[in-house]
């Protein structure tokens, strides 16, 4: 398995290098080696749902989109009705890779920043409370479910 591993980084040294000189490949082939054995060999926690994830991309950038607007509006707005919190949402999400989708979904989201994201529990910064909707209603952990065809556990 390191040996793909070696070989692929190496094919991407070759696809990002400007030259092919022969100190060049062979600083290449050096770090590609070395990197593939010093990382782990990882097996993947959860089969993906290729379906799941491209449906879950454009998602994910529509509700950027629209609390992109909504937090653009509350800026906008003489006032400025915010009214930040932090909230801890209890989550059945627990591999690593779920857990990376729901903290990056999270903070990718205008309004919302992940503070905390271990296993069971994660701890966001909101800004209003329309802003933590996704999060408190179980829209975007049932959507990151989907992705890692997670079944639905107890919370």
């Amino acid at each position: 398995m390191r040996v793909a591993t070696a070989l692929l980084l190496f094919a991407l040294w070759l696809a990002l290098s400007a030259t092919l000189s022969p100190g060049h490949l062979v600083l290449g082939a050096l770090l590609s080696g070395l990197i593939a054995w010093v990382n782990p060999v990882m097996k993947p926690q959860r089969r993906l749902s290729l379906l799941a994830a491209l449906a879950y991309q454009p998602w994910l950038l529509g509700r950027i989109l629209k609390s992109g607007l909504h937090v653009s509006r509350l800026i906008l707005t003489p006032s400025l009705p915010i009214a930040p919190r932090l909230v801890r949402q209890r989550t059945g999400l627990s591999s690593d890779g779920e857990l990376v989708a729901l903290g990056n979904s999270i903070t990718l989201t205008p309004g919302t920043v992940s503070i905390d994201v271990c296993p069971g529990e994660v701890l966001v910064h909101v800004i209003d409370e329309a802003s933590a909707d996704d999060l408190v209603s179980g829209r975007l952990e049932r959507r990151i479910r989907g992705v890692f065809n997670t079944p639905e556990g107890p919370r």
